[in-house]
């Protein structure tokens, strides 16, 4: 299975558990018609408690554990309702669940900042591509800084269209 099939299952599931979250990162880009690879899911997730329950619920059933660590250590409650974010390996891939992407900038900050998408039967909201372009410019890490030619020109031939 490739690692797109396998971040559309991790959609689905999200969608599935009626989980609120918004994806960012890589999987953003490539929605947004960026020609770019990524390997894990990033997602920002509201952080209300009946929302954390939700999504703890599903990480369990995926067998989600800390990526990296071999005693693979399951996300707790309190992780997921913090500020940090959690990389996780999981049945259906890698998740990297962000609590927000910075200050400020949380799941109820940047829903006003998302589109939304639909994979034919799953509908979720996904970071806006100028939103995006804006916080890789802010990050300013060797990645993003090579993401971000890619995005720009995606945005350029959008606005073409």
């Amino acid at each position: 299975m490739s690692t797109t099939e396998r971040q559309s299952d991790l959609l689905a599931a999200l969608v599935q558990a009626e989980v609120e979250f918004i994806v960012v990162g890589g999987m953003a880009a490539v929605l947004h018609g960026a020609p770019i690879t990524t390997h894990d899911l990033d997602i920002v997730h509201r952080r209300s408690s009946e929302n954390v329950k939700k999504l703890l619920d599903l990480l369990r059933s995926i067998n989600a554990g800390q990526r990296g660590d071999p005693r693979h250590l399951p996300p707790t409650a309190a992780a997921l309702s913090g500020c940090g974010h959690l990389t996780l390996r999981t049945e259906l891939g890698q998740l990297d669940v962000l609590c927000d992407l910075g200050p400020g900038e949380g799941y109820d900050e940047l829903i006003d900042r998302t589109v939304g998408f639909s994979d034919g039967d799953s509908e979720f909201r996904v970071l806006s591509l100028e939103a995006l372009i804006e916080i890789k410019k802010r990050t300013d890490r060797a990645k993003d800084r090579l993401m971000l030619a890619e995005l720009i020109a995606t945005l350029g031939e959008k606005n073409k269209s």
